[in-house]
C-alpha cells in the first residue's frame, strides 16, 4: 500500500470476497461487519493519499467475538445474550482503529470461551481449514482459522489456557501470549459485564498473525497500560530483544512432561526447531537444574485455573465441589483430582497456591540468567477431531493411540501462563497426516521482544505459515 501497488479497498474487497466464498465451509467469521469495513477502507485510502501513515493503516483484520465492538453483538457463545450489543469499543478495538486497521468482523468462540474448540449454539462450529473434520482450537479458534484461510491479515484474541497458542498450533499460524499485565484488557468482558479496567489473573489478550514480524507489529499497537489505571503514571518501554543473531541465543529445549506424553508429530516439530537452532549456531541444552519442577507447575496452574473458572457459580455448586473433593483419597494426585480440589478452593488455599507461584516466578528469573528462551510443545498433538460431548471432564485426548483426560493437554500451555511469562507460538512444519504442528518459545517476563525475535529468526530458517489447500491465499494477500 505504501508503494501504491495495492489499496486498502482492494485488500478489503479481496478478503470479503474470500469470506463470502469459503467461510460457509469453515465458519470462522461469526459476525461480519462488511459495510463499515468498506467505509473504513475508503477512509484509509483517502488518509494515505493525504500523506498519513499509521502502523495498520488500511490493513484488514478480525477480532475475537469476546471483544466489545459498538454496533455488534458480544455473546461469548451464550444463547441468552444473543441480542446484547455494547455501546463502547473494547480498548484493544479502539487501539486497532486508531492505528488505522479495517475491522472485517468478529471470529467464533466456544461457549464462555471455555474449550480448546470453537463451537456454540448461536454461531455453530468452526472447522479447521486444513481438515474440516477437525477443530481449529479454542478459544481463539475462529481467529486462527480466519488467518489460515486468508480472511484478513491479523487478528486479536485472548489466552488463559493456551487460547492464542493452541489455535495457532492447530492452524499453522503465529500467536503471542504477552507477559501478564502487559496488554490492557478492558472491554474484553462477558456480555452485560461492566467494561472496567480489571487486573486479570492468568488471562491475557494478544496478537495473531501469519508472520512473526506481523506479531511484533500488532503487539506494539496493543501493548501498554490502561489510561484509566497504570497509564495515569506509566509509559511502556519494552526492552529490545536480547540478541539479533540466532548464534547468540541460549535455548533450553523441552519435549517431555511428567503428566502426559508428547505425541510423535509434536515431538518431531520440537526437534525440527531444535535442529534449526543448532544449525544456526545457537547454544542448545536439553536439561538444566534451574528448570522449575514441571509437575508442581502443572498442579499450581490447574489449581489457579479451575478455582477461578468456578468462582462465580452459585454457592450450592461450590458446596458440591467441596463435598466431592473431601471424598478424594489423599494419595490421588492426578490432574483430575487437582481440578476438583481447585474448584473447592478457599481464599486461604488460593493465597497458599499464589505464594508457591511466586517461588516459581523467581525460579524462572534464575533460569533466564542462563537461557534466553525455552522451546516446548503447546499441546501434545496436532488438531484433533471435533468432540462436542457437553461434559468436558468426560472427554479424552488421543496421544498416539492412548487416551488421557481432555484437560491434561493444558499442562504445556500452563507452563508459561501460571508464572505470567510471554510465549510465542510458531509453526514447526506438518505432521505425517499433513496437519500443522507448532511449538512455543517462552521468554523472560516483560522481555516479549526476545521470543518474538527468535520467532523471526526461526521463520527464516525453517519457514513459517503455509496455506492449506482450502485456504490458498489470493495474490493480493500474499506476504
Amino acid at each position: 500500500m505504501r508503494s501504491g501497488e495495492v489499496t486498502s479497498v482492494e485488500l478489503t474487497d479481496e478478503a470479503i470476497a474470500r469470506i463470502e466464498r469459503d467461510d460457509k465451509a469453515i465458519n470462522a467469521i461469526c459476525v461480519p461487519d462488511f459495510d463499515r469495513a468498506r467505509a473504513a477502507a475508503r477512509g484509509a485510502d483517502q488518509a494515505r493519499a493525504r500523506g498519513e501513515d499509521r502502523p495498520l493503516l488500511g490493513i484488514p483484520v478480525t477480532v475475537k467475538e469476546c471483544y466489545n465492538i459498538v454496533g455488534l453483538p458480544t455473546t461469548w457463545g451464550m444463547p441468552m445474550y444473543r441480542d446484547f450489543v455494547p455501546t463502547e469499543d473494547a480498548i484493544q478495538v479502539a487501539r486497532l482503529r486508531a492505528a488505522g486497521a479495517v475491522v472485517l468482523g468478529k471470529t467464533n468462540v466456544p461457549l464462555r470461551l471455555q474449550d480448546l474448540q470453537s463451537f456454540n449454539e448461536i454461531y455453530g462450529t468452526t472447522n479447521n481449514p486444513w481438515d474440516h473434520a477437525r477443530t481449529p482450537g479454542g478459544s481463539s479458534g475462529g481467529s486462527a482459522a480466519a488467518l489460515a484461510a486468508g480472511f484478513g491479515a491479523l487478528s486479536i484474541g485472548s489466552d488463559i489456557g493456551g487460547s492464542l497458542r493452541t489455535p495457532a498450533h492447530f492452524c499453522g499460524v503465529y500467536a503471542h501470549k504477552p507477559t501478564l499485565g502487559l496488554v490492557a484488557n478492558r472491554g474484553m468482558v462477558p456480555p452485560t459485564t461492566p467494561a472496567l479496567p480489571v487486573d486479570l489473573d492468568l488471562a491475557v489478550v494478544g496478537p495473531m498473525a501469519r508472520t512473526a514480524r506481523d506479531l511484533t507489529l500488532l503487539l506494539d499497537v496493543m501493548a501498554g497500560p490502561d489510561p484509566l489505571t497504570l497509564g495515569v503514571a506509566h509509559d511502556l518501554t519494552l526492552p529490545l530483544a536480547r540478541h539479533q543473531r540466532l548464534s547468540d541465543f541460549r535455548v533450553l529445549v523441552l519435549e517431555e512432561h511428567p503428566f502426559i506424553p508428547t505425541g510423535s508429530a509434536v515431538r518431531a516439530g520440537v526437534n525440527r526447531v531444535a535442529d534449526a537452532l543448532v544449525d544456526g549456531g545457537a547454544h542448545v541444552e536439553r536439561h538444566t537444574p534451574l528448570l522449575p519442577d514441571l509437575a508442581e507447575a502443572a498442579t499450581l496452574y490447574t489449581q489457579l485455573l479451575f478455582s477461578g473458572s468456578v468462582a462465580r457459580l452459585p454457592v450450592e455448586a461450590y458446596e458440591q465441589f467441596r463435598t466431592r473433593a473431601a471424598g478424594l483419597s489423599a494419595d490421588d494426585q492426578s490432574l483430575d483430582a487437582v481440578r476438583l480440589r481447585g474448584m473447592a478452593f478457599s481464599h486461604r488455599d488460593w493465597i497458599e497456591a499464589n505464594d508457591r507461584r511466586e517461588l516459581h516466578r523467581h525460579g524462572w528469573r534464575q533460569l533466564f540468567t542462563e537461557f534466553d528462551a525455552v522451546v516446548c510443545p503447546i499441546t501434545p498433538t496436532p488438531a484433533f477431531p471435533h468432540d462436542h460431548n457437553p461434559d468436558l471432564l468426560e472427554r479424552r485426548i488421543d496421544v498416539d493411540g492412548v487416551e488421557y483426560p481432555y484437560f491434561d493437554q493444558l499442562v504445556w500451555a500452563g507452563l508459561a501462563t501460571m508464572p505470567g511469562l510471554p510465549a510465542t507460538a510458531v509453526p514447526a512444519g506438518l505432521s505425517p497426516d499433513g496437519l500443522p504442528v507448532g511449538v512455543q518459545l517462552i521468554g523472560p517476563m516483560f522481555e516479549d521482544r526476545t521470543p518474538l525475535r527468535l520467532a523471526e529468526l526461526l521463520e527464516q530458517r525453517i519457514g513459517g505459515f503455509q496455506a492449506p489447500k482450502q485456504g490458498v491465499l489470493p495474490d493480493v494477500l500474499r506476504g
